[in-house]
């Protein structure tokens, strides 16, 4: 109950400090960060952080889906579509579906989700949403979803903007269940900026994944090949109906929640030092995904030439195992941990100096965002939020997560069909 009155305090704060409507100027969303794969005690949360990784490898399969389903291909360096993953206990050792109704619900939360008001509707209902710049959906749960009770939900029949279209939502998840339901068009407004007519899914059957989870849905910022609606996600819908003063959204995600903001239709300078450096992404499968990178450890190039992905929805970076590993043989004292998940841990005392350059800067990934804990407590070892996993994004593509998101400011520009980085304040 503590926590459940602690999310509906965060709620409120957010109502509160929300930005009024600013007919097309840029907004700022305040957003709430949901904790990290570390436990209370210091120590790595080693079956939450497995979860995650079903969790991201399933996300991927269901978005590559979309994108062929979508354009007819498969992303580049993708042969095949591999199974839904299974969850695989690491106290147990017992292989199962992925699931989550075993977990207290203090214990949801995670980096993976960064979260802020929508309002959906004529008269709006207002939504705690994740915000993704993985994947191209906004769904939220329907009036009519039995699983819903401690949830806001969607009452297409109390929106006099609301629209119901031919069709059904459908994401089904590794532990055999789904999210489903219908879809509509409605009117969306985040901060002040609004899109009429957007698509949108009001599920009435939650996947366990999210049955239990305070968040009431989730709003993809990516590109319209990723969408499972097959439509235009919220800001590219704002942007064409010319609410936005700029076709650009920026992330800043720090550890303290009233320091993490989405900034729509422009860049918040007030949080970042210097320019942007902009690469221009390299898919043409709907991803924010920027190529010719390298990873460097103290200063020293240990891969080169990949592509990555940036996703506010992925606590963690993942990256092609035998490529991580390069990265964990030039770190002193690192060893293998899990190899099927891909973990590694390395001395606490002596964190490495990873950082990331795709032919500019060199961005670097703080000790603190870099640990996921010590692997028991006074172990000294730590563990390295950097896992080497297939996410079936193909052997050359990296997925770069909040751990890497949340030591620099990160602009998103359709304008510039490009990802920007800056030095935070």
């Amino acid at each position: 109950m503590a926590f459940k009155a602690a999310v509906l305090v965060g709620i409120c704060a957010l109502l509160v400090s929300a930005t009024p409507y600013q007919d097309n100027g840029p907004v700022t969303i305040p957003l709430r960060r949901r904790a990290s794969l570390i436990k209370a005690d210091g120590t790595f949360h080693y079956e939450k952080a497995i979860q995650h990784n079903a969790k991201t490898i399933n996300k991927y399969i269901q978005l590559i889906t979309n994108v062929q389903r979508n354009t007819g291909r498969l992303p580049a360096n993708v042969t095949d579509i591999r199974p839904l993953a299974i969850y695989s206990s690491p106290t147990s050792g017992v292989s199962m579906k992925l699931k989550r109704q075993n977990v207290s619900l203090a214990g949801l939360e995670s980096d993976s989700e960064w979260a802020g008001l929508v309002a959906i509707g004529t008269p709006p209902t207002t939504f705690l949403i994740d915000f993704d710049t993985g994947s191209s959906d906004l769904w939220v749960p329907s009036s009519a979803c039995k699983d819903c009770q401690s949830k806001n939900r969607y009452n297409s029949a109390s929106s006099s903007t609301s629209r119901e279209v031919p069709g059904k939502f459908n994401i089904e998840y590794g532990d055999g269940s789904s999210s489903s339901g219908p879809i509509y068009t409605d009117t969306v407004t985040v901060g002040g900026i609004k899109a009429t007519g957007q698509y949108l899914a009001a599920v009435t059957t939650e996947s366990s994944e999210f049955e239990e989870d305070p968040i009431n849905g989730l709003m993809g910022m990516a590109f319209p090949a990723l969408s499972n609606l097959g439509q235009d996600p919220f800001f590219v819908t704002a942007s064409k109906q010319k609410h936005v003063p700029q076709n650009v959204f920026g992330f800043k995600l720090a550890v303290a929640t009233a320091a993490s903001e989405l900034y729509l239709g422009g860049t918040n300078t007030a949080l970042y030092k210097g320019a942007l450096e902009y690469h221009k992404v390299t898919s043409q499968e709907g991803f924010w995904q920027i190529g010719e990178a390298r990873a460097l450890v103290n200063g020293k190039t240990t891969v080169s030439g990949f592509q990555t992905v940036i996703d506010s929805g992925t606590t963690i970076m993942y990256g092609p195992p035998s490529a991580v590993e390069k990265v964990y043989a030039a770190i002193k004292g690192a060893k293998l941990f899990d190899a099927t998940n891909g973990y590694y841990s390395y001395p606490c005392a002596s964190p490495p100096k990873l950082a990331f350059s795709w032919g500019g800067k060199s961005w670097a990934v703080s000790a603190d965002n870099f640990s996921l804990g010590e692997t028991e407590e006074n172990s000294g070892q730590c563990i390295g939020a950097l896992a080497g996993q297939d996410v079936g994004l193909g052997d050359n593509v990296w997925l770069l997560g909040d751990s890497f998101m949340k030591n620099v400011y990160t602009a998103f520009s359709f304008d510039k069909n490009s990802v920007g980085f800056a030095t935070l304040k």
